[in-house]
């Protein structure tokens, strides 16, 4: 009998962290390292949000509280959901968690029995299909294609679909592609999903804001409310509001989902961080005023990235309409040589022998279920940036 469960051992540690703590410990080691591998704004949580949870100290908000959610921040999040989705919730249909990912992980272990599947579109965040087995389900991944945008089809769905499907998804915004959908292209996949009654909808909004050029953000249940009732919308402030460490993500679903959800994690976690609460109440109900600078800024990192990795040999770099993540394909380097005669096999290959000869740090394709490609986080400084789209391109210049 081993230490480790074989529960546990189905699943591998987050790639992304990996490379994140990585290229850490080559800078603290001395090295150049330019890190494009965290999915975390470079900008500061906005003032009146950290004066806010200054405040809740100051009145001694430092207690447990219920277990899902102060009643405040509830009310914050309903308010929220019904002024920019025009979707009605109540408090009993709203859970807050320490981040989306741990309401994510709450949803799919108080639902999932062994033999459960999931869909679950490629490429995909990293935690979607191991999430999936800690909770004794197994995911479907179901690949898209670059000349798609990176955005599952009808079809594709309708295919993916079988008996033992319990949930489906979805992410738009993308991490890792940025790709997002269209309301049209939503309708397209949610009319599959209305002749499929037995499965329930995850639609991961984290990236909800952080759209250019004029894209229109919808949500499933928005576009079509038939399927509210088995819909949990997710959400949180961590990308908008630059509060990745504060830890705080919330959903919105059916009151009999959302009572399962808090009663895994009255035996877990229990309540998020309290004083967190108290920023994330501001941070929801305060001025937003904020966001259209930062929008600008990253739709002009994103803009200057495309545009240099495309003059790169061998890459071919799609514009996305969101977050703040590129995706581009590395085909073209594939079976190609470093100058030290290290040849280039795969992905996983291009992203390693980049951080040893170049020293930038992005995470490969096959951590998100689809190769040849890497991901780029632009969500660092826009010198930062161009210095390591320079740093690429000399690196794939120097390939033969």
């Amino acid at each position: 009998m081993g230490l480790v469960s074989r529960t546990l051992e189905r699943v591998k540690p987050s790639p992304t962290m990996a490379i994140t703590n990585k290229a850490r410990e080559m800078k603290a080691a001395g090295f150049d390292v330019i890190g494009l591998g965290a999915g975390e704004p470079d900008f500061d949580t906005p003032d009146n949000i950290k004066a806010a949870a200054i405040e809740a100290i100051n009145r001694g908000e430092t207690k447990y509280t219920a277990v899902d959610g102060i009643p405040e921040l509830k009310q914050a999040i309903c308010e929220k959901f019904a002024r920019e989705n025009g979707l009605e919730y109540q408090p009993a249909e709203v859970t807050v968690g320490s981040g989306g990912k741990h309401v994510l992980y709450n949803a799919l272990l108080a639902t999932l029995d062994p033999g459960d599947e999931v869909v679950i579109p490629a490429p995909y965040w990293v935690s979607y299909p191991d999430i999936v087995l800690l909770a004794g389900a197994e995911p479907v991944i179901v690949e898209t294609k670059l000349e798609d945008g990176f955005k599952l089809t009808p079809d594709a769905l309708e295919k993916a679909i079988t008996p033992k499907t319990k949930w489906f998804i979805f992410n738009s915004p993308s991490n890792p592609t940025g790709s997002a959908y269209t309301r049209d292209e939503i309708k397209a996949l949610t009319d599959v999903l209305l002749r499929h009654e037995r499965v329930w909808i995850l639609s991961d909004d984290i990236y909800e804001h952080l759209v250019y050029d004029g894209f229109e953000f919808s949500t499933p249940a928005q576009v079509e409310p038939k399927l509210k009732d088995r819909t949990l919308t997710l959400n949180g402030v961590s990308k908008a509001y630059s509060m990745t460490g504060w830890r705080i993500g919330y959903a919105g679903g059916p009151a009999a989902l959302i009572k399962a959800i808090g009663k895994l994690q009255s035996q877990s976690t229990s309540n998020p961080c309290s004083i967190s609460q108290w920023a994330a109440v501001e941070a929801l109900r305060g001025s937003q005023d904020f966001l259209a600078d930062w929008v600008k800024a990253f739709q002009e990192r994103r803009d200057v990235v495309v545009s240099m990795l495309n003059e790169a040999e061998g890459i071919t770099c799609a514009t996305p309409e969101g977050a703040f993540y590129v995706y581009p394909s590395c085909a073209g380097t594939i079976g190609k040589k470093t100058p030290k005669g290290d040849v280039i096999g795969n992905d996983g290959d291009f992203a390693e022998l980049l951080l040893q000869e170049e020293g930038v740090a992005v995470v490969h394709g096959e951590a998100f279920g689809l190769s040849p490609f890497f991901r780029i986080s632009y969500a660092t400084g826009i010198e930062a940036l161009k210095e390591a789209c320079m740093r690429i391109q000399r690196f794939c210049a120097s390939l033969t």
